[in-house]
């Protein structure tokens, strides 16, 4: 199929033989928590709407994933208004939006060294109690104090407090190809994307460089290097099957920084995207693993 390319005044066509659409968005209020799919939403410079924009951290402000709490993933968030409510089992607990007089803690995000809102003392105390050990919830009410990695993203756009993009990319396509190699399938959501596509062929999404989303242009700057949380049941915190799928991805898609699966993606400008929106291939390249 071809598409139509204009863009910062260049005209051309990208010819692939396929149509590719979204087929999910999923936001992730709290970093490492579960996250949940939307109908549509806005892409901002640093992600989509209300995307991890909340977090957990130690006693030291050192964040907290499902690599060191894989518990994580058995608390589901719910963005509100002004609040955000936190539920596990039976249990729920609502934390306001902390405001300008809330305590200002300096945390540390991989490389990233930041200030952030402290989400209070009944969310730390809380969450402590669920996940076992002392803990704070905090809230990055600046995205403009943490930018990406100049490396691939020269403009240095706002980020979440996603590891290192805005957003990430996975196919329907290449988490089948994935599949087909292994004993037990694993769900799309062990790879935590924002934007999955289907209609496309397994890993086509390694060429794409700029696409455009409805009114939404997204530039993809790097394979997405996966982790230990992949082995994690996003639902119940669980290990089910040792080892995979990063076992399996090694195999067979291992670059210089890892195995990857997914891309890596920032926002050149913002717009609302919805789900079964075509996306259309503005620019392509070569497959390269070890970018």
């Amino acid at each position: 199929m071809a598409h139509n390319r204009k863009w910062q005044g260049e005209t051309s066509l990208v010819f692939v033989p396929y149509s590719p659409c979204v087929e999910d968005i999923a936001i992730y209020p709290v970093k490492g928590m579960q996250g949940h799919s939307v109908r549509s939403t806005v892409a901002e410079e640093c992600g989509l709407l209300g995307d991890r924009r909340w977090m957990v951290v130690d006693t030291n402000g050192i964040f907290l994933s499902q690599r060191e709490l894989p518990g994580l993933a058995r608390l589901s968030p719910c963005l509100g208004e002004h609040t955000l409510s936190l539920t596990t089992g039976s249990e729920t607990i609502h934390v306001p939006f902390p405001d300008a007089q809330a305590v200002v803690r300096e945390v540390r995000i991989w490389r990233n060294t930041l200030l952030v809102r402290d989400g209070g003392d009944q969310a730390a105390q809380w969450l402590s109690r669920q996940l076992g050990r002392a803990v704070r919830l905090v809230f990055q009410n600046d995205p403009a104090l943490r930018r990406t990695d100049v490396t691939y993203a020269p403009t240095q756009p706002s980020v979440s407090l996603a590891d290192g993009f805005p957003l990430l990319i996975t196919s329907t396509a290449s988490l089948d190809d994935l599949n087909q190699r292994m004993a037990t399938d694993v769900p799309m959501a062990r790879f935590r994307p924002n934007i999955v596509v289907t209609g496309c062929s397994a890993w086509a999404e390694d060429t794409w460089r700029l696409i455009r989303i409805g009114a939404c242009v997204i530039r993809l700057v790097k394979p997405c290097a996966r982790c230990a949380v992949t082995l994690v049941d996003q639902k119940t915190g669980e290990k089910p099957t040792p080892r995979e799928p990063l076992r399996t991805l090694a195999t067979f898609r291992r670059g210089r920084r890892g195995v990857m699966f997914g891309q890596n993606a920032i926002v050149v400008k913002s717009g609302v995207i919805c789900l079964s929106d075509r996306i259309e291939l503005l620019e392509i390249g070569p497959v390269d693993l070890d970018m």
